[in-house]
């Protein structure tokens, strides 16, 4: 396959002229294509210029705003609701990111309910953010119907990610964002599209049949991590991502979008904890860090995230590769 390198700044411009070109303005293109390189930038290409087609298809259908400006309001005293305005995620969060940190360190504990929306990005970022500012935070998103319930072979549930992020004094956040599937559906795209097969444990056919290849799983059903144990999750997900703040759930996504093939439409739960108002304002750093010793003293080990920003380090000096296939798709965007 061949590939081309990319600089950071030229892959930021790269994707932002691309969604400028295809309707968005500034603030939102900005924010989406911020998101796509963070992603790229830390080795995660699954969320990076990959979905930038995706993020294309969703504007020119008319389905997604392009000129979204997200609308913040109080709804509780820990609890803020941020209207996307049928945006993408990436400009909602950014504006509701001020807005929750200044209500978790008033009341300890405070959730943000982001609707009318679409989400496709990675999610640490929004959750690495937050334990910048010194705060404990979770987030999650349902998407379209991938994953089969436990025992079952249709899809029903999104691939439907959760991500944490820990605060530590002397290093970045302890951060992880994980899907509730055994994979992620862009990593199945890109093996299906590299031609590399995937794990059993991805998913099944249409008939339930096992299967290595990430073609077959795309047209049956993704499977949970751990089994029931994943398909647990991602029920949680589904309910406080959709129910709890009055949006969508994956099957009910998939119908909104009724085959046109654009980004799901849905929400965003996103809890922030101060922990200097919980129950050990002055040592919870310290107790944090012995956790993580205990955890690297034992050999082979490594903190969820560690390759991450291994891989922050390396990328402004090495760029990125993506193949030239992509490359050539986004440009034809631009035309």
């Amino acid at each position: 396959m061949t590939k081309i390198n990319l600089n950071l700044e030229d892959a930021r411009d790269l994707a932002n002229r691309c969604l400028k070109h295809n309707g968005c303005d500034n603030a939102n293109a900005a924010a989406a294509a911020d998101r796509m390189i963070e992603a790229e930038r830390d080795g995660c290409a699954s969320h990076g210029l990959f979905r930038l087609p995706w993020y294309v298809s969703g504007v020119k259908s008319g389905r997604v705003n392009g000129q979204a400006r997200p609308r913040v309001t109080q709804l509780a005293p820990a609890v803020i609701g941020v209207d996307g305005d049928g945006g993408f995620a990436p400009l909602g969060q950014k504006i509701a990111h001020d807005a929750l940190v200044g209500c978790a360190r008033a009341q300890g504990i405070a959730a943000v309910a982001l609707t009318n929306m679409f989400h496709i990005a990675a999610m640490w970022p929004e959750v690495e953010d937050l334990a910048n500012e010194g705060l404990c935070a979770m987030a999650m998103t349902a998407s379209y119907p991938y994953v089969a319930p436990a025992g079952g072979i249709k899809a029903l549930y999104g691939t439907n990610p959760i991500g944490f992020a820990w605060p530590r004094r002397d290093a970045p956040p302890l951060v992880f964002d994980q899907a509730s599937s055994a994979m992620a559906r862009g990593e199945i795209q890109i093996a299906a599209r590299d031609g590399r097969p995937v794990p059993i444990t991805a998913g099944i056919g249409p008939k339930g049949e096992a299967t290595t290849d990430p073609n077959v799983v795309l047209k049956g059903a993704q499977l949970g991590f751990g089994g029931y144990k994943g398909a647990a999750l991602a029920m949680m997900v589904e309910l406080l991502a959709g129910p709890l703040i009055g949006e969508m759930l994956s099957f009910e996504a998939a119908k909104d979008d009724a085959g046109r093939g654009g980004p799901p439409k849905g929400g965003e739960f996103i809890l922030a904890m101060d922990p200097a108002l919980f129950g050990d304002p002055e040592g919870f750093l310290d107790h944090g860090e012995r956790l993580i010793a205990e955890i690297l003293a034992q050999e082979g080990t490594r903190l969820p995230g560690a390759r991450r920003l291994e891989q922050r380090q390396k990328t402004p000096q090495a760029g990125i590769t993506i193949p030239q296939s992509l490359y050539q798709e986004i440009t034809e965007l631009l035309a």
